[in-house]
């Protein structure tokens, strides 16, 4: 029975994931380069929401 060759295994395994993780980002520019042009002009900001360990008070500042 032959020896297992596992670098091999491993530099294609390696290059699997390489692979995935450049479609990953192609698809996340062309999502991301696709919105504005959908609309014909550009989204606003969401508004900002607080963080979940600050309190805000009666005003919307944070209070320490």
């Amino acid at each position: 029975m032959p020896k297992r060759n596992y670098g091999f295994e491993k530099r294609q395994k390696e290059l699997n994931r390489q692979q995935k993780q450049e479609e990953k980002r192609q698809r996340r520019l062309e999502r991301s380069d696709a919105s504005p042009e959908e609309d014909g002009e550009a989204e606003e900001a969401p508004p900002e929401t607080p963080r979940a360990h600050q309190r805000l008070s009666g005003t919307g500042e944070p209070e320490g």
